[in-house]
């Protein structure tokens, strides 16, 4: 069964790393006017903030491009990795508190020929948003959409109360100590074959 996410609920207000499990199997669905496209959400990681988190964009603080993490909750935080693709998040505690969950892969359950029109029309259906760089693409979310309602008219959530047997490890493509065994923030379905590959380390950190 599936509930749709609100605000209201709670739910949201509280920290990454707690929000992060429960998004798995979880529907986020894009509305525009060509068309729905719903995404299982298969894989995801937690960040955490202000002095919290090194691998964590808020680390050292806001700045204009975090402000969103440090806003109020169920809105999308986008950014570029490594200046060519676009990241999403959805941001989770009380505002003023910076905590986000990236959404890195994901099934793509609805919409499939308009997400194959963003990837390819040969692109399987297992990778069309298997990597979070993949997934913003399928899902044709851009870094204008840093600071939609993830409960509003373009985007909206429903979480799902199915259990999962959920894998842990560290942060995946994260250098230094944010990618340390200190931080076993990447939450998974076990098993799935939408969850991206495991990357130990990049030469860049998120922040």
């Amino acid at each position: 069964m599936f509930t749709p996410a609100s605000r209201s609920s709670g739910v949201f207000d509280r920290s990454s790393v707690e929000v992060a499990p429960e998004l798995l199997g979880a529907r986020l669905t894009r509305h525009s006017a060509l068309g729905d496209i719903t995404l299982r959400i298969t894989e995801v990681e937690a960040y955490l903030g202000v002095g919290e988190d090194p691998g964590s964009h808020s680390f050292r603080g806001m700045t204009p491009r975090n402000a969103v993490m440090f806003g109020p909750p169920l809105h999308l935080y986008t950014y570029f990795s490594y200046g060519m693709h676009v990241c999403a998040n959805i941001v989770c505690s009380p505002e003023g508190q910076a905590s986000a969950v990236l959404l890195r892969a994901g099934e793509i359950v609805e919409g499939i020929d308009l997400a194959r029109a963003h990837r390819g029309e040969h692109v399987a259906v297992r990778d069309l948003a298997r990597g979070p760089a993949r997934l913003t693409k399928a899902m044709a979310i851009s870094l204008s959409d840093g600071g939609a309602d993830v409960g509003g008219d373009v985007y909206s959530l429903e979480l799902s109360d199915a259990e999962h047997d959920v894998g842990t490890s560290v942060r995946t493509g994260v250098s230094g100590p944010g990618g340390s065994a200190a931080y076993p923030w990447r939450f998974f379905i076990a098993g799935d074959p939408t969850v991206s590959p495991y990357r130990a380390s990049a030469p860049r950190k998120r922040d």
